[in-house]
């Protein structure tokens, strides 16, 4: 019994250790993202920056998708990346999806 009390007490420790707070966010660039080059300037340079997980770009919609560790970086951090690669990024903020309805009566 006192194995399986201490053995669980590690687990769980263990679990609260490693839960991260993973975020995703969109940018915009200027200058526009708009061809191969660019893509691979933005992925080959930002994945240095710290906390970042994942980079996907998107030539058609001429978007920047980044998660990342919250715990470790944060949005202007990310902005800053971009900088110094002469790009400036703008977030793309979520569209309200939460409109009221009118009430049928």
């Amino acid at each position: 019994m006192k194995k399986v009390l201490v053995l669980s007490t590690m687990m769980l420790t263990a679990m609260v250790a490693l839960a991260k707070d993973i975020k995703t966010v969109v940018f915009t660039t200027n200058p526009e993202m708009h061809c191969e080059n660019c893509e691979k300037k933005i992925k080959g340079n930002l994945r240095f920056e710290k906390g970042i997980k994942s980079i996907v770009t998107d030539l058609k919609t001429k978007t920047v998708t980044i998660e990342y560790d919250a715990d470790k970086t944060n949005v202007p951090n990310i902005v800053k990346g971009f900088k110094k690669i002469k790009y400036d990024a703008t977030e793309v903020k979520k569209k309200a999806t939460n409109e009221q309805k009118p009430v049928k009566k």
